[in-house]
């Protein structure tokens, strides 16, 4: 008798990123906690730093209100972002159009290709300027280059990012991984050997005696409470919404659908808070004290300088490196997304040709510096545009089950378009848009009302348009799809060779040697901080660990990439 076999051509002809995740390629939490640290400890964090000097917060509010606020972040990407993605194994930019039809999701997709191409073209032109640091070359001060060896840079530091968002997550992952360690220890380190010098100019002393003297260099030298006008500054209430709405693109807005579709667990949400805790928290508050300290040496106001002058004079020549590869790993990170986005506009092309299209087009817009001066703007307004459409996926995906609601309603009637969820969209725009402009509230919580008013307006409107009817013959349908597609890669699974990995001994004694570097630029650093009697022995310590700090961030990556490569799971 003959055997049966099922007909997998419609799933073998659809392109994998507009199918679930297969089980095979989900990672561990290590991946999203090595991604998340790595992407959110950014060159940016220098700008943010500065914003904060600027916007006149206190220390007690930057120390007590970013806590909250980047908890309060990892919350939302645990509780709202992940159990959507870990539940359909889709991009938002996939699923979106089960639940809005093609016709909006080709919009909304559009709109992300753009958002996240300027976002990644940002970093990159902050990476440049660390190479331009390097070189000599002027400060690009206007919108448009003024000199051509910059752009040269720009086109080599964009090629970079390119190469690697077009290999896909694992590419993305495995990048990270080895940056995420090492920017830790940066930024870290950065911090401890310029506090001294703030500590000299404030108190007098190389170290401050106590917390309460702490607080009081930053209140002077740092975070006084007063803004770049002259006029009292934001307070903690403003901080604690700064850092929860600083990334709500991402989380509210399910953005990362695309990344955590890859987790094993939904718990795995709870990754982000290496990028939050560590990195905003950590980092955020490090990069204000490089910003003091560099300014102090140099003479200027921590606003004046740019993300160059601060690494070099708080890391020497690590800190060129560290405003490169922190440009590089979130423009990396956005540039896979930008290219997912525009793979679900164009679905008959690969992820790789649409992030490859795309990244010619960051690579173009990179070389325009002004990208870089908006991209504080940029960021708080792409989270306000796409709110609405997180909450309509949201109330579709988890409160229509719990009402008696029918989830994907509108994919069951064929339309092209949803007409509740474009006018939700439209709606929650103008009532987020509307708030800002009246000016009733704090511009940071305006997220938390849009994306309520959003979920009410839906689910009103979908229930006119058909959400509570049931259909049983396109849910089943719908089953036997979903049913045909776990079957047809736990097929493809088995016909991939089993792998091992390479945990040999040379291997195990490469990963030690990295982290040894790590350490013992850390050490060097507390040194500085801590075994520095006067002004002459803190120069003297500091440039020890401009000179060796540079040494160990050398070998750190050379033996890093190496385990990294020797560790991969071989056939």
């Amino acid at each position: 008798m003959k055997k049966h076999t099922k007909d997998f051509s419609a799933i073998e002809n659809t392109n994998e990123e507009q199918l679930p995740v297969a089980k095979r390629k989900l990672h561990d939490w290590t991946h999203f906690a090595g991604l998340y640290a790595a992407e959110h400890v950014a060159a940016t964090e220098f700008v943010i730093g500065a914003t904060f000097v600027a916007l006149g917060a206190k220390t007690m509010d930057i120390i007590i209100g970013l806590l909250i606020g980047n908890i309060l972040a990892v919350l939302s990407w645990s509780l709202i972002t992940t159990p959507i993605a870990v539940d359909t194994r889709l991009s938002l930019y996939t699923y979106l159009k089960k639940i809005a039809g093609s016709n909006m999701s080709k919009l909304y997709d559009w709109a992300n290709v753009l958002i996240f191409t300027v976002i990644s073209a940002a970093m990159v032109t902050v990476s440049a300027t660390a190479v331009r640091f390097a070189f000599d070359i002027p400060a690009q001060l206007n919108w448009y280059p003024t000199n051509i060896w910059f752009v040269l840079i720009v086109l080599l530091v964009g090629a970079f990012v390119v190469y690697i968002a077009i290999y896909g997550f694992k590419a993305v992952s495995d990048f990270s991984g080895i940056c995420a360690p090492w920017l830790f220890a940066m930024f870290t380190s950065g911090a401890l050997v310029l506090l001294p010098e703030l500590s000299l100019n404030v108190v007098g002393t190389v170290l401050p005696e106590n917390w309460a003297e702490f607080v009081s260099i930053g209140d002077q030298s740092i975070w006084t409470g007063v803004n770049s006008n002259g006029e009292p500054g934001i307070g903690l209430v403003e901080v604690i919404g700064f850092g929860w709405a600083a990334n709500t693109i991402t989380h509210f807005g399910l953005i990362d659908m695309a990344l955590l579709r890859f987790a094993k667990k939904k718990s795995y949400g709870l990754a982000t808070s290496t990028g939050m805790l560590f990195g905003h928290y950590i980092a955020w508050i490090a990069a204000g004290i490089m910003g003091a300290g560099a300014a102090v040496i140099l003479g200027k106001t921590i606003v004046q300088l740019d993300p160059g002058d601060v690494a070099f004079y708080a890391l020497g020549w690590s800190g060129f490196v560290i405003v490169i590869v922190a440009g590089w790993t979130t423009a990396i990170t956005n540039l896979y997304r930008a290219g997912l986005a525009a793979q679900a506009i164009f679905t008959k092309h690969s992820r790789r040709n649409t992030t490859l299209a795309v990244g010619v087009g960051m690579i173009v817009i990179a070389c325009f510096p002004f990208v870089f001066s908006q991209i504080l703007p940029l960021l708080t307004y792409a989270g306000l545009l796409v709110t609405p459409v997180g909450a309509i996926v949201f109330a579709e995906h988890q409160i229509f089950p719990k009402i008696g609601y029918t989830r994907y309603w509108s994919k069951y009637q064929d339309y092209m378009h949803s007409t509740p969820a474009i006018a939700s969209w439209g709606l929650g725009l103008i009532f987020g848009f509307g708030l800002n402009a009246l000016d009733i509230m704090s511009f940071y919580y305006l997220f938390i009302p849009t994306w309520i008013f959003t979920i009410l307006i839906y689910t009103l409107l979908a229930k006119r348009y058909g959400a509570k009817k049931s259909y049983p013959e396109a849910e089943a349908k719908e089953k036997e799809f979903n049913e045909l597609v776990e079957e047809y890669q736990e097929k493809v699974a088995a016909e991939v060779p089993k792998t091992i990995k390479d945990t040999s001994l040379f291997s195990k004694i490469l990963k030690v040697g990295s982290y040894t570097s790590l350490a013992i630029t850390l050490i060097l650093a507390i040194n500085v901080m801590f075994g520095s009697d006067d002004k002459t022995t803190y120069n003297e310590n500091r440039e020890l660990f401009y000179s060796y700090g540079f040494i160990c961030t050398i070998a750190y990556f050379i033996l890093a990439y190496w385990a990294m490569k020797r560790g991969k799971s071989k056939a």
